[in-house]
């Protein structure tokens, strides 16, 4: 019979000896959670093709099952926001829209939320409810208050608190309201990313308190926000690292799709580009690219006889950037009242002058009014999104 006791002692010390797992109350929670009961009924693996297939703890092999439990990956847990891995006996396809975050990504956000004990935290996003019960396990059960908008999701997690052995049950709503009845809270934390991070949330929390949450609304380029609140309600602070989690669900961005040709065929402007526009599949640019335009999205598509294409659009505001081109010869053509690919190659550049400086040297400020970003020391590295 696979020792689960010694699977979550070897995941720990993989934890703490990459630097992420760092406080002792923390390692005993890593250590006593036991991560196998938040995958029921089980998990996706992604196939070639893309296609899901569905692993289930019955009918595995335990020490499979145990090794996979507490693999150091993100672990699929639902597809296009019903489907479960228990319900197909066949690869499937599919989009993920639940899981259960790797350790490491889930204990290097718990680190960064730098609670102390009697602290009361909120969750967004509670997903298995795994990261729920490590918290539960820290803080205690009453201390800790979760969000889950898929009911379906929330009653798996609450299943799965209850087994292992925590009497806390989830709250079933929007999460970018946050849950006022149990505010003020020391601590916020999301595990879902957001376009920007919702007043709501600064309102519930204390003067002194943290608000820790993925901002950005691509798949990639996101950046992990940490903020703290002052007395006057506004919070400061700065993009800690890189972050990626499934966005929540009401900011879920719909697939630009379509004849991409009409969406195209008036452009103001043709020119050739400064900055090679496949730059934004690096991190960082892609970042970059969200605070100057925050309504783009980058679409990838390809012609008839294969040839790439390349996209911005922001639907909202009719406005597009149609590149072509190869290498560090580009043409862009651009359409709408917005010039999308004006805005975030500015960015760009200022960005090469400044040396280009890593996503943690991001500043970040909230308001009831707006959300400032900007880079010490480079004016032109400022950006201001107004709220309403």
């Amino acid at each position: 019979m696979t020792d689960m006791a010694t699977e979550r002692h070897a995941l720990a010390e993989r934890l703490a000896k990459g630097g992420v797992l760092v406080t002792p109350e923390w390692r005993q929670a890593v250590e006593a959670v036991p991560r196998e009961l938040f995958l029921h009924p089980g998990v996706f693996l992604p196939e070639h093709g893309g296609k899901w297939r569905p692993v289930t703890a019955v009918g595995t092999d335990p020490a499979e099952w145990a090794q996979l439990a507490y693999s150091d990956r993100t672990l699929t847990t639902q597809l296009d926001g019903h489907l479960t891995a228990d319900q197909v006996g066949d690869p499937v396809t599919g989009l993920p829209t639940s899981s259960s975050t790797t350790p490491l990504t889930v204990v290097d956000m718990i680190e960064k939320l730098d609670v102390d004990d009697g602290h009361r935290v909120l969750e967004i996003g509670t997903g298995t409810g795994y990261s729920t019960a490590l918290m539960c396990h820290r803080l205690g059960e009453d201390n800790v208050a979760t969000v889950e908008v898929d009911p379906e999701v929330a009653q798996r997690a609450d299943a799965a608190l209850e087994a292992a052995g925590f009497s806390t049950w989830t709250v079933t709503g929007d999460g970018l309201l946050g849950y006022p009845r149990n505010a003020p809270y020391d601590r916020v934390i999301a595990t879902c990313a957001v376009r920007r991070i919702p007043y709501a949330w600064v309102r519930q929390t204390k003067p002194g308190g943290i608000i820790l949450s993925t901002v950005g609304s691509w798949p990639y380029g996101t950046g992990l926000a940490k903020v703290t609140v002052d007395e006057d309600g506004n919070a400061h602070g700065s993009i800690v690292g890189e972050s990626s989690f499934m966005q929540a669900r009401a900011q879920a961005v719909v697939p630009v799709s379509g004849d991409l040709s009409a969406r195209t065929a008036y452009a103001d402007t043709v020119r050739e580009t400064k900055v090679r526009p496949n730059l934004l599949d690096e991190w960082m640019p892609a970042f970059l690219a969200q605070l100057a335009a925050p309504g783009a999205h980058l679409v990838r598509a390809s012609t008839s006889d294969g040839r790439p294409l390349l996209y911005l659009f922001d639907p909202d505001r009719e406005s597009f950037a149609e590149f072509t081109g190869s290498g560090d010869s580009w043409t862009v053509r651009q359409g709408g009242p917005v010039t999308l690919w004006d805005r975030i190659e500015n960015a760009l550049v200022a960005w090469h002058a400044a040396g280009s400086p890593a996503i943690d040297s991001a500043q970040l400020t909230i308001t009831p009014e707006s959300h400032v970003f900007w880079i010490d020391g480079h004016p032109e590295l400022h950006w201001e999104h107004r709220l309403g």
